[in-house]
């Protein structure tokens, strides 16, 4: 079957590691990434669980709502995403008030809410499992077409994940993946008011940003930062040089 133009390829990821500051970095862009195959910005929140002997942990959320909704999961010791996780096979629920399973946990998922989950284990390796959980607030946001999207998604996330494990362990913690929630939340200021300025769309508006940052030798969240206290935005349209 043909590769979906829409999916990011694993020599993709093997950027991401690479040129990510710090390790909560690379996890934040994995879980991005995810929401972004499934639907417009904000309308699903995708997280990235690993289980190891110490448990379940949240290595990765697009949000800070999908980090609650893991950790609450965590609380009852069941539910979709753990069961992915675990016995390594994908978990759809369509309508959370037609699903009888897991009901206490689906309960507190709907108060947050959640009506659809999807939940595809992600192979990593014989220590570790790990999943890619997402959460959408309309009932039937995730299809056959999105499974099959998201499942050939996890398979390419498959080994780069294993590296960046080995290599730094799966031990973040909650304040790490907030500083990454922060981090992100200065970009996405920062190419919200360069959007405005050159009237054009996100992803030209965070392509000025990164041009910005590699001409002057500087990370993109420092530029980011400086935009959103005022300074003045990078000038120059990307069609126009």
């Amino acid at each position: 079957m043909a590769q979906d133009s829409r999916l990011t390829t694993s020599d993709q990821m093997q950027d991401l590691l690479l040129e990510s500051p710090e390790f909560p970095d690379f996890l934040l862009g994995l879980a991005t990434m995810s929401a972004s195959l499934v639907g417009p910005e904000g309308q699903v929140t995708c997280t990235i669980t690993v289980e190891r002997d110490g448990g379940p942990v949240t290595v990765a959320s697009s949000s800070e709502a999908g980090r609650r909704l893991d950790e609450t999961q965590y609380a009852f010791h069941d539910g979709p995403c753990l069961t992915a996780v675990r016995e390594q096979r994908l978990v759809w629920i369509p309508d959370l008030r037609g699903d009888e399973r897991w009901s206490d946990y689906l309960e507190a998922a709907l108060q947050e809410g959640v009506r659809s989950v999807l939940a595809v284990p992600i192979p990593t390796e014989p220590f570790s499992r790990a999943g890619l959980n997402c959460y959408a607030s309309t009932v039937g946001a995730f299809t056959e077409e999105t499974k099959g999207l998201l499942e050939q998604h996890a398979g390419s996330m498959s080994r780069v994940l294993r590296i960046a494990l080995r290599l730094h362990g799966a031990n973040v913690q909650p304040e790490h993946l907030r500083a990454a929630l922060k981090s992100r939340a200065v970009v996405d200021a920062a190419v919200s008011l360069i959007m405005l300025q050159q009237r054009g769309g996100r992803e030209d508006a965070l392509e000025i940003l990164q041009r910005a940052a590699k001409s002057n030798n500087r990370r993109v969240h420092d530029i980011a930062s400086d935009i959103v206290r005022g300074a003045q935005l990078p000038a120059g349209r990307l069609n126009g040089g």
